[in-house]
């Protein structure tokens, strides 16, 4: 998969979550009663991974790519 796919996915999947998360904050409070278990087990450490993926994925990546070099020798 190129780089630009998984780019655009995981664009997509932190705005599809953040948008949930903003209609849950949003919405009715009635009609938001039985939901906070699942945006603050689920929503938002999704977008927040994503988030933080988007902006140090390149560091981990390096971080994890330097460990199986030193693994190697």
């Amino acid at each position: 998969m190129k780089d630009t796919t998984k780019r655009s996915i995981l664009r997509w999947i932190h705005i599809v979550f953040g948008l949930s998360i903003a209609i849950y904050i949003y919405g009715p409070p009635l009609e938001t009663v039985q939901y906070p278990p699942y945006f603050r087990f689920g929503y938002v450490p999704v977008v927040v991974l994503s988030g933080l993926w988007m902006w140090k994925g390149q560091v981990i990546r390096r971080l994890f790519a330097r460990g199986e070099d030193d693994r190697d020798a």
